[in-house]
C-alpha cells in the first residue's frame, strides 16, 4: 500500500469516531447554518495539525506535556458548558424541521465554537498529532504523500458530514428527534469531559 493511501486510511480511522467536533458539524449541517464555513474551519485545522505532526510537532508535544495538560482542562470546561447547553435545549426548546425557523448562531459565534471544539480538544494533540506523527515515521521518504492522504481524508469526511446531514432532515420533522439529538450530544460532551478530567 502506498504512503498516500495508508495516510488516507489512517486519517479516516481517527476522524470517524463520534466526538464533540463531529457532533457539532452534524448539528450545523442539520440547521444549514454556515455549513461550508464550519466544514472549512475543521478541515483546515486538521490540515495544519497533520502537517505539523509529520514535521515533528509530535516530538515537541512530548517534550512539553504542559501544553496537553492546559488543553485538557480548558477543553473539559468547554465541553461541560456546551453539554449543559445541549441538555437545556432538549428540555426547553421545541425545534422542528424547517431550517429557516431553527435558532442559529451568528457567524462569529459559530466559528468560535467550531475552533474551540478543534483546538481545545486534547484528543487532537494526543491522538491525531502523536499517532499520525508516529505512523508517518515509517514513510520517511514519502512523508508528504502520507500527510496528503491523511489531509484529504479529513476534507472528504467533514464536508460529507456537514452536507450529508441534510439526508436526515425528514427524520427531524418531529421535535422529539431534535430533543434526542441534543441529549445525545450532551451525553457525548459530558462523557468526553469526564474522561479528560479522569485521565492521567
Amino acid at each position: 500500500m502506498s504512503a498516500f493511501w495508508y495516510g488516507m486510511g489512517t486519517g479516516f480511522s481517527l476522524i470517524m469516531a463520534i466526538g464533540a467536533q463531529n457532533a457539532f458539524v452534524l448539528k450545523q449541517g442539520l440547521k444549514k447554518n454556515f455549513v461550508f464555513a464550519v466544514c472549512l474551519v475543521c478541515a483546515l485545522s486538521d490540515s495544519v495539525l497533520i502537517y505539523l505532526s509529520v514535521m515533528g510537532f509530535s516530538h515537541f508535544i512530548t517534550q512539553y506535556p504542559l501544553i496537553v495538560t492546559i488543553a485538557k482542562y480548558l477543553g473539559a470546561a468547554f465541553l461541560l458548558c456546551y453539554g449543559l447547553r445541549s441538555f437545556y435545549s432538549a428540555i426547553k426548546k421545541q425545534q422542528v424541521l424547517n431550517p429557516s425557523q431553527l435558532e442559529k448562531g451568528t457567524f462569529f459565534k459559530v466559528i468560535a465554537i467550531c475552533l474551540a471544539f478543534t483546538w481545545l480538544n486534547p484528543h487532537v494533540y494526543l491522538d491525531t498529532v502523536l499517532l499520525i506523527g508516529s505512523v508517518s515515521l515509517q514513510f520517511s521518504e514519502q512523508t508528504y504523500s502520507f500527510a496528503c492522504g491523511a489531509i484529504l481524508a479529513s476534507w472528504i469526511f467533514f464536508f460529507s458530514l456537514g452536507y450529508g446531514a441534510r439526508i436526515l432532515l425528514p427524520l427531524f420533522s418531529n421535535p422529539l428527534s431534535w430533543k434526542i439529538l441534543d441529549i445525545i450530544i450532551g451525553i457525548i460532551m459530558w462523557t468526553i469531559a469526564l474522561t479528560l478530567l479522569c485521565s492521567s
